[in-house]
């Protein structure tokens, strides 16, 4: 049997029972608020998910756009992801720092690539760094003359305040050598795959 509940302002609202044989409880919080519901309006945050559900968490995809940029010759140089295709919590940086800075603490699923060009390589090596280091690498030793375009992911934690992400590329060569740019040749891109 309905229950109606009628407000003041001439409005209602009308509780149902299934029909059914079986009991049910609805049970409310000890607290003031409003019920969020798939049609509400409200916003439903990172912190109102229960432990370990990724939700909303930060997500992005960023590349190398304009210029091709130069690599200095058996150095690790970072590459200058300077534009987006999107960044759901402004947590990469494009203009100054080139790196991923997620505000929400968890465990990171990071995707790179880069396509190098050049002359008379002997070694390259695609490396996502975490705080300034090495976190995970692709090296390769190889005699291709011209090109080379490699990947590299990992799963990384990360604290949501200070932990960063970049994309650095390391080549041997006896010439120098670039890093071209456009999204499908130079980018990285992540997102929040579980919390902490």
């Amino acid at each position: 049997m309905p229950v109606k509940l009628n407000s003041s302002g001439g409005g209602s609202v009308t509780l149902t029972t299934p029909s059914t044989a079986t009991d049910y409880t609805a049970t409310f919080p000890a607290n003031t608020g409003n019920v969020v519901t798939t049609g509400s309006s409200g916003v439903v945050t990172q912190t109102m998910l229960s432990t370990n559900v990724a939700g909303n968490g930060p997500a992005f995809a960023a590349y190398l756009s304009g210029s091709n940029q130069t690599i200095t010759n058996s150095t690790y140089t970072k590459v200058t992801l300077n534009a987006e295709y999107f960044d759901t919590a402004n947590c990469f940086d494009i203009s100054t720092n080139y790196r991923f800075t997620p505000n929400v603490a968890g465990y990171y699923q990071i995707n790179a690539g880069a396509r190098l060009t050049g002359t008379s390589p002997s070694t390259y090596v695609w490396a996502i760094y975490k705080n300034g280091s090495i976190y995970v690498e692709n090296n390769v030793a190889t005699n291709v003359s011209t090109y080379d375009a490699r990947s590299v992911v990992g799963l990384v934690s990360m604290n949501g305040t200070t932990d960063y992400i970049e994309l650095y590329v390391y080549i041997a060569a006896s010439s120098g050598w670039t890093v071209l740019s456009g999204g499908n040749y130079t980018f990285m891109s992540g997102f929040l795959a579980r919390s902490a």
